[in-house]
């Protein structure tokens, strides 16, 4: 595991952009095209925001999502909201089919559009050590299909990428910032088997905060 820590959101967020956009480059120069799943929360729109400016090959690029709140389009608990930014065509983009009436199936469909292996796995991270949609104490986490359903967490029911995708990915970006997160990074760092963020492999994996959410 990589850990790099900067000044303020701005920073993290920033260089999040460029850690992504590198792998991103590096994946259309080897294999033609690339594929990242990204997560949603309160955090990465400004990462979001700074990487729709870089200079991209984005027409070799497909987004797919880390996870996603069933709620109806156009509701402001989805994270997809936060994608529009970037210059994507709707190809492109592949969202989780969160407004089915057989969620199950649909995850299944979800699962079947999946690379074999994603090139970047942007995650965040919560105050109660959740990243994706892994909530603690939650059954999601052991699931062996590549992508599944979480029970009601915070409100809402949530489709997520299952641990075994998220960490057969040729890299792992996660950005936290805040201060809420320093106590989380450092029983992550110190092995709290509690959290669900330990269940991320930190081989391939960068972590990249502000100053206020590195680990004390």
């Amino acid at each position: 595991m990589e850990l790099r820590v900067f000044d303020d959101p701005a920073g993290a967020a920033e260089a999040a952009a460029h850690s992504m956009a590198r792998r991103i480059r590096a994946a259309v120069v080897r294999r033609g095209n690339a594929t990242v799943a990204v997560s949603g929360g309160s955090t990465p729109a400004l990462m979001f925001a700074a990487l729709a400016v870089l200079p991209l090959p984005w027409a070799s690029l497909r987004v797919f999502q880390v996870d996603e709140r069933v709620a109806p389009d156009g509701d402001p608990a989805r994270n997809v909201a936060l994608l529009g930014v970037l210059p994507l065509s709707p190809r492109q983009l592949v969202m989780m089919p969160v407004t089915a009436r057989d969620l199950a199936a649909a995850a299944r469909r979800y699962s079947a559009k999946l690379p074999d292996r994603f090139d970047v796995v942007h995650l965040g991270l919560g105050d109660d050590g959740h990243t994706a949609s892994w909530p603690p104490g939650d059954p999601v986490i052991d699931s062996t299909r590549p992508v599944d359903l979480s029970g009601e967490y915070r409100g809402h029911v949530r489709m997520t990428l299952t641990p075994a995708v998220v960490n057969a990915a040729r890299s792992r970006l996660v950005l936290a910032t805040g201060a809420a997160k320093s106590p989380v990074l450092h029983g992550w760092l110190q092995g709290d088997t509690a959290l669900p963020v330990q269940r991320v492999r930190r081989t391939g994996t960068v972590v990249i905060l502000d100053r206020v959410a590195s680990p004390t």
